[in-house]
């Protein structure tokens, strides 16, 4: 069997996105995460199996669908021009892409044959041997670290940041990958300055890493919570000020690795 026809579960492919690595790109979401982030944007993603999700109109839409690379490439190849001027190509986000490990890897894999780029959005919340799989086809890890602190990540997220911090240091090492560090913002959870400097000094301990990018909070996903008859785990809890992401980059920078705010 070709690789082309590994299948997988996504729940949606988004196209022109200039916010997930380099150039214009498509990004593949992937179903299925081991973590459960209070501020999670995308709640769709968190169970692998397909939903029912009821939209502001009142309509249930379907959540989730089988399908194989070759299907999904059909639609990546579709802004090859816009890759070629751009530098971009396929991203891959979640949801955690590497709960499908197999999958992703021929993704990628079929993505870079193509002469794309390739990029993955991943909490890095999985035994290293399923990140080894990717980075042979990959050219950018852009890995979440959110704190840390184990208890109040696990407080937050459902697990503690032990094995995600020691594969931040591990696919560092690889050399194998661009590996860029990005942190979301989230007021109550580590939106202080000596927080955010301490996950800056990790990330600029790491061999090879050069940016660091601190991603708002918002509540994009509050409507999504509803239509799957879910609590909305953040209240009231308002996004970040200007003047608060400026000052955090700041501290960032101040550790001696380069920030970006993210959109």
């Amino acid at each position: 069997m070709s690789y082309l026809d590994t299948k997988g579960r996504i729940f949606d492919i988004q196209r022109y996105s200039v916010h997930d690595g380099v150039g214009i790109r498509t990004i593949v979401f992937l179903k299925g995460c081991v973590l459960r982030c209070r501020w999670c944007c995308n709640p769709e993603s968190q169970d692998f199996a397909i939903q029912q999700m009821k939209e502001a109109s009142g309509k249930l839409k379907t959540v989730g669908e089988d399908t194989t690379v070759r299907e999904v490439m059909q639609t990546v190849e579709q802004d090859r021009i816009f890759y070629r001027r751009s530098g971009g190509g396929l991203t891959l986000s979640g949801g955690e892409c590497t709960v499908q490990a197999e999958f992703s890897r021929d993704l990628l894999h079929a993505a870079k044959d193509a002469g794309f780029s390739t990029a993955i959005e991943s909490m890095a919340c999985c035994s290293y041997d399923k990140i080894e799989m990717l980075l042979p086809y990959l050219d950018t890890y852009l890995m979440d670290i959110k704190h840390m602190n184990g208890e109040k990540h696990k407080q937050f997220c459902g697990k503690d940041n032990a094995l995600m911090l020691e594969n931040a240091l591990k696919t560092a090492k690889s050399g194998l990958t661009e590996l860029v560090i990005r942190t979301p913002v989230i007021p109550g959870f580590n939106d202080t300055v000596p927080e955010i400097r301490a996950i800056a000094g990790y990330a600029a301990s790491l061999p090879g890493v050069r940016q660091m990018h601190i991603l708002p909070y918002h509540r994009l996903g509050y409507d999504k919570y509803t239509g799957l008859g879910r609590e909305y785990p953040m209240g009231d809890v308002l996004p970040p000020s200007g003047e608060k992401m400026q000052e955090l980059k700041k501290a960032v920078e101040a550790a001696g690795i380069l920030c970006m705010i993210g959109g």
